[in-house]
């Protein structure tokens, strides 16, 4: 079995995939950040917004099959579905993915998940602006200090557009109202939910 999490920047889905993975004993997938084209796309984002989305894509899809291939019972904390339809929707909105490159972009993107058996539940973490950026601040990470609510609120717009369209089982957690990440009963709450959802027992 197959769990994916999805979730705007602060949301918890690495704190959600490792309560996840220790509850039921599963393999954990974290997502790889690193990108050869990042520190271009941050000099240059027009010009290595293509590459930049290209390359995170083809590190999903690399994810992705491995897990598939493993067998094994697995909890990811991110998917590839984000990327195209938040990440480089995001970045074409605002100008920064030229129509031309971001509609040959979503043509591989379609391809790629119409090969990709989608995951056995998707878990969709949903919160405000506020609180993401409370929950970014106390995790203290350098680079992300000038990530302000006003681009969180725009992805959380796409996130919803996203989940309101998508086919498979998801699970929405609202962050507002169980926060597992500082409440104990949150937690059991959310992870019991899981296990009745797919028929888990914990181990």
């Amino acid at each position: 079995m197959y769990i994916a999490i999805a979730g705007n920047i602060g949301s918890g889905k690495t704190y959600l995939a490792e309560l996840i993975g220790q509850k039921f004993g599963w393999e954990t997938y974290y997502e790889n950040s690193d990108n050869p084209y990042i520190g271009d796309f941050y000099e240059d984002m027009r010009r290595w917004s293509f590459n930049l989305q290209i390359y995170f894509l083809g590190k999903r899809l690399g994810q992705m099959s491995s897990i598939v291939e493993s067998g094994i019972n697995t909890v990811a904390d991110r998917t590839i579905y984000e990327d195209a339809r938040v990440f480089a929707t995001h970045l074409h909105n605002a100008g920064l993915l030229s129509s031309r490159d971001y509609q040959t972009y979503m043509q591989i993107y379609n391809f790629t998940v119409s090969q990709l058996a989608p995951p056995d539940l998707l878990i969709y973490l949903r919160a405000s602006g506020a609180t993401l950026v409370n929950q970014i601040r106390h995790r203290g990470r350098n680079y992300e200090a000038a990530i302000d609510e006003n681009y969180l609120n725009s992805l959380s717009q796409l996130y919803q557009e996203w989940i309101s369209e998508y086919k498979g089982k998801v699970m929405i957690i609202d962050i507002d109202k169980d926060d597992f990440i500082t409440d104990e009963k949150a937690r059991m709450k959310i992870l019991e939910k899981i296990a009745d959802e797919l028929g888990l027992k914990a181990e």
